[in-house]
């Protein structure tokens, strides 16, 4: 297949619904092979059925030991790999930080950031002996600004960007590009949870706190799925062979988040 990614093998976790499935599918219309994990089953099967060709089984990133069988698996079915998503990730409690529950702390940040940690040093072997790829990490606009009643998601957001950082700077020689993305509100099931719980939160209207969210926009709108999977394109093809290092939000321009 031709495309810029022709012949790349690309790994997508959480790959099987929303962003995820949105840059799996985009990959593979640019000419990858896809290789998904995803911790739902349904939809797991969902996808494989319509991208034929695809890859994937079921695996928690926040376990050492299903990452472990993850690549195993990845190294089977495709005897190396070109490119890595960190895409896994979970909204986290939206409450004051007096009202979190270790456990839903622990829970945000297991999956958010420690499950990266797992996939990427898994992932940087099979990379370097591929002679380079890229590593893209899925951070947030909640990684470069304020998240009140958020900071679990926001405190690992944050820390996908130094992670990121720092793996641009470790990396490079070894020519394997690192760089994140950070979205904004991008309009999807997860989303609508968020606006719910902060509605709750607040005691307003969901469409209140829809609508006081959208004005801190400067396009006034949420991004969408298919924006970010986009971004995470042209980062990975020869059109971004020398960006690292980066912070990209693709947000619309967010100001604040409430």
């Amino acid at each position: 297949m031709s495309g810029p990614l022709a012949g790349q093998r690309a790994l997508v976790t959480a790959g099987a619904s929303g962003i995820g499935r949105a840059i799996a599918r985009r990959f593979a219309e640019a000419g990858a092979r896809i290789f998904v994990c995803d911790i739902d089953a349904k939809a797991l099967a969902a996808f494989l059925a319509e991208l034929p060709g695809a890859h994937g089984i079921l695996a928690d990133v926040a376990d050492p030991g299903q990452v472990d069988r993850l690549f195993a698996a990845v190294e089977t079915e495709f005897g190396g790999l070109d490119i890595l998503v960190n895409n896994a990730g979970i909204a986290g409690p939206t409450r004051k930080v007096e009202d979190i529950a270790p456990e839903d702390w622990d829970r945000c940040v297991a999956i958010n950031l420690n499950g990266m940690f797992y996939c990427t040093r898994k992932a940087v072997p099979l990379l370097k002996a591929a002679g380079g790829g890229s590593i893209v990490n899925l951070s947030s606009v909640a990684g470069r600004l304020g998240y009140p009643l958020r900071t679990p998601y926001a405190a690992s957001k944050w820390a996908v960007v130094g992670f990121t950082k720092s793996l641009a700077m470790e990396l490079g020689p070894d020519g394997i590009r690192v760089n994140c993305i950070q979205p904004g509100l991008v309009a999807g099931p997860r989303i609508d949870g968020v606006i719910q719980a902060k509605a709750d939160a607040f005691d307003i209207d969901v469409d209140e706190m829809k609508e006081r969210l959208l004005k801190t926009v400067s396009l006034r709108r949420m991004v969408t799925a298919d924006d970010i999977a986009e971004m995470a394109l042209f980062v990975c093809a020869r059109a971004g062979a020398s960006i690292t290092g980066q912070a990209l939000s693709v947000c619309g321009d967010h100001q604040v988040l409430q």
